[in-house]
């Protein structure tokens, strides 16, 4: 039988967050790409609600912010988020702990232009697949990986379509494997994971039913069910009379995914919301494992994981979604610049040097935040927890890909209040202008290389086009004062480059390389040299 061949750039393998992400902005970056995803359609669950302002900004670069704030859920913008421990919904509060909305903006309102978002993710999920199908991706739904092979530096995929049991075969350059926790490609390759491992068993269920008499219209809190037959957690989503109930169950005592029938799923909401009579409609069904891995490798040769593949956080602080848009985005920037010939195969070794860094960050803030809120007895055996602010903005990379600066801090993060400017950390936002308008210094990055030059730095900005020339590496350079306004001249202190230096920032607008020094008769050499180190020419 001959099989139908596609041959691709990079073929990815899951289509949630993290394989729709890496799709669009893949194909934003005009690299060949196919995506494929066992399930029929994007998540019918809200599962992954909430963007964090990094979340945004890589929205912001990928051109689908605006339609990710259209699809959030206002409700949640306003006043405190209240969490109640009771025995069942509308009863007796055992406990109960307020988080403000307004105070989370405070703590990065200051360091970004972008805000927080709280689009569920069954609303997000169908803006990132529009645009990437826009941008030409192909993507397939009920369409799986049957097994694949490395050719070399290439690989060779088989396919079947469940709906018509038709195979076809694909020869990609690279996969990015995001086909989640489980993974079937990271098993298949013998990557081992490291962690805390399993911490509880869910089923988690959406159903719709009027609760008005239960649940306030418009509320945003969260229930912890502390129930006399089992526990689990109650919420309400952006849609009216629409809810999300999770129940947890042990595998250690013989309870099962089985187990929850429909039946048994409608008795436990009917004890869970105390109303014996409600007939709920329950849309879907699904085990979930709530875990704290990560991958002792992110890459393979032409293979690489993403999203819940390279690493499983607790759903606490919200940041398992955001953490795999941003493995989409780091991985697709690099990914691109190979496959143009700008950077050299080793540039892709610092996608797994960075993103773990970042990885260990996201699931040690989850963990304390669990231990705190539903698992005091793991208080003191899980590390503390840093604050959102510089987790979400403040995190830092060292690789081969950034010009770490000997200067013997191994902080994993920093106060993004406080930016140091200094390589390996996330740009400092500062508002400039720019044709006329007010921009942010984050308007600048996304696509291209971006020197950006103090006042007194001018032929920095021409060494830098001259090296980019030679290079072939696509760069913007800016001369503050000239190209950007900067009236308060703030620039140039946030970014640490005194009166005629400068910094280099990579296409993810984190801090490449920078000196404070004035540019001098080797300066385009100096760019050259520093240029082809970091993209492992």
């Amino acid at each position: 039988m001959v099989l139908t061949k596609t041959e691709v750039d990079v073929l990815v393998v899951g289509g949630s967050l993290g394989g729709l992400s890496t799709a669009l902005f893949l194909a934003r970056r005009g690299v060949r790409v196919l995506l494929v995803e066992r399930h029929a359609t994007t998540s019918l669950l809200p599962k992954a609600a909430g963007q964090n302002p990094r979340t945004m900004e890589l929205f912001r670069y990928g051109g689908v912010a605006d339609d990710i704030l259209a699809a959030d859920d206002i409700r949640g913008a306003q006043g405190d988020f209240t969490v109640k421990v009771v025995e069942r919904v509308g009863g007796r509060v055992l406990h109960s702990f307020a988080e403000s909305f307004e105070e989370l903006v405070g703590a990065t309102e200051q360091c970004t232009p972008m805000p927080w978002a709280l689009a569920p993710q069954d609303r997000v999920e169908p803006v990132l697949l529009t645009h990437a199908v826009k941008l030409g991706a192909d993507v397939r739904f009920s369409t799986e990986l049957t097994s694949f092979r490395r050719d070399g530096d290439a690989v060779t995929a088989r396919l079947r379509d469940l709906g018509t049991g038709a195979e076809s075969v694909v020869e990609a350059r690279y996969m990015v494997a995001a086909d989640g926790p489980r993974s079937p490609v990271r098993e298949s390759l013998g990557i081992t994971r490291r962690g805390h491992g399993t911490l509880a068993h869910f089923m988690g269920v959406i159903f719709e039913a009027d609760l008005t008499a239960v649940v306030p219209p418009g509320s945003t809190g969260w229930y912890y069910l502390q129930h006399p037959r089992f526990t689990g957690t109650f919420g309400p989503t952006d849609r009216p009379n629409r809810h999300t109930f999770y129940v947890r169950y042990d595998p250690g005592r013989g309870e099962s995914a089985q187990d929850y029938t429909p039946q048994r799923c409608t008795e436990l909401i009917r004890l869970a919301v105390d109303a014996p009579d409600l007939v709920p409609d329950i849309l879907d069904v699904q085990a979930w494992e709530m875990a704290a891995y990560i991958a002792d490798r992110w890459r393979d040769g032409p293979v690489l994981l993403a999203g819940d593949a390279a690493k499983v956080t607790p759903p606490t602080g919200g940041m398992g979604g955001n953490t795999a848009i941003g493995d989409g985005f780091d991985v697709a920037w690099k990914l691109a610049a190979v496959l143009r010939g700008e950077a050299g195969e080793e540039l892709l070794d610092s996608y797994g040097a960075e993103r773990s860094q970042v990885a260990r960050l996201v699931v040690d803030e989850s963990l304390a935040i669990y231990a705190q809120r539903m698992a005091p007895h793991l208080l003191g055996s899980v590390p503390e927890e840093r604050g959102t602010a510089e987790v979400v903005l403040g995190f830092r990379y060292r690789s081969g890909a950034v010009a770490v600066e000997d200067d013997g801090d191994v902080a994993l993060c920093e106060d993004p209040r406080r930016p140091s400017g200094r390589p390996g950390f996330r740009a400092p936002h500062v508002w400039i202008e720019r044709g006329g308008r007010r921009r942010s210094t984050h308007d600048l990055f996304g696509d291209r290389w971006v020197l950006l030059a103090a006042p007194r730095g001018g032929a920095w900005v021409q060494a830098a086009v001259r090296a980019a020339e030679d290079l072939g590496v696509r760069l913007d350079a800016h001369l503050a004062g000239r190209d950007v306004g900067d009236g308060p001249g703030a620039l140039a202190p946030a970014y640490g480059i005194g009166r005629a230096g400068a910094s280099l920032v990579r296409p993810d607008g984190v801090v490449a390389w920078r000196t404070a020094a004035a540019p001098g008769p080797d300066a385009q050499d100096r760019l050259d040299e520093v240029l082809t180190r970091l993209l492992a020419r």
